[in-house]
């Protein structure tokens, strides 16, 4: 019988609770990890030895981290910015992109200056807003937000710094774009107590390679065509692949079959492309993962 783990060799992994769960979720398991729900309703099973799970709010994950207690987790990059935590950066899942901006009425930010004057700003991130504030070298009383912070203007704030997506709620809101503070999306940190202890990073590094290999397998696709002798060398000058594209002789020497991992928004131009360079029997097959 296998002997349990010791908590010194469990590797602690927190995930964001909320909308960017289930992406996150389905992230790790096309890595290969899944997660089950256990009796405790935060604390998922996962199916590989040596890795708790516990959900945990995006701020907290932060929190977590920068005390230690969790070693690994997936985190804005505009929280950890707030939080002002001193983490590693693994990688960038590209989930959830959005931009901390600054944003008032247009009877404050007219003709594209802000009023030399006091100003009031409300927010849910007061440090990045102070920072901002000090850049520019405004003088300006921070309100703290919580929620809803678009419906402050022009009554109980002059402007806004808050996180948009799109931009709409804040054109609903007849608020005017006055600067981006930063961009931001779902990154998967380390902290910096895990990455000092070796086994611990060891077992970061092969976590971040399975799930970069899905987000790289994500943005690509296997292509795979025949070609003549003749045409081959056109072919390949329009053909992107990650290195060279692998070739093979067709049965009995009558041209060549090629296959290259491709990105997968150049589909549209590229299959018509190959197509005019003398391509045919062209077949595109999505991949699971692709390790460098």
């Amino acid at each position: 019988m296998t002997a349990p783990l010791r908590q010194e060799q469990i590797l602690h992994l927190a995930i964001p609770k909320g909308r960017t769960e289930q992406a996150v979720r389905a992230l790790l398991s096309d890595a290969g990890i899944g997660l089950r729900s256990g009796p405790r309703g935060y604390r998922p099973i996962p199916s590989v030895e040596g890795l708790e799970v516990k959900l945990l709010k995006p701020q907290n994950i932060v929190e977590m981290l920068d005390a230690g207690s969790r070693d690994v987790g997936f985190a804005g990059a505009d929280w950890v910015a707030e939080k002002r935590a001193d983490l590693v950066e693994l990688l960038d899942t590209e989930f959830d992109p959005v931009k901390v901006v600054v944003a008032a009425p247009a009877t404050v930010y007219a003709e594209g200056a802000l009023p030399d004057r006091p100003l009031v700003v409300a927010t849910e991130l007061p440090r990045l807003t102070e920072r901002w504030l000090e850049r520019r070298g405004i003088d300006a009383t921070i309100v703290r937000s919580y929620g809803a912070t678009e419906v402050f203007p022009p009554e109980d704030a002059d402007m806004i710094v808050d996180i948009t997506a799109t931009g709409e709620t804040l054109t609903a809101n007849q608020l005017l774009i006055v600067d981006t503070v930063m961009e931001s999306s779902t990154r998967l940190y380390a902290s910096r107590a895990a990455m000092d202890d070796p086994a611990r990073k060891t077992a970061i590094e092969s976590l971040v390679l399975g799930i970069r290999s899905v987000l790289e397998a994500r943005n690509r696709v296997m292509i795979e065509l025949n070609v003549s002798t003749e045409d081959v060398d056109e072919l390949i000058a329009v053909l992107p692949a990650m290195r060279k594209p692998t070739m093979a002789s067709l049965y009995g020497g009558e041209g060549l079959s090629v296959k290259a991992a491709v990105p997968r928004t150049s589909l549209p131009t590229l299959v018509p492309s190959l197509k005019a360079k003398g391509a045919t029997d062209i077949v595109v097959t999505t991949l699971e993962q692709i390790v460098p």
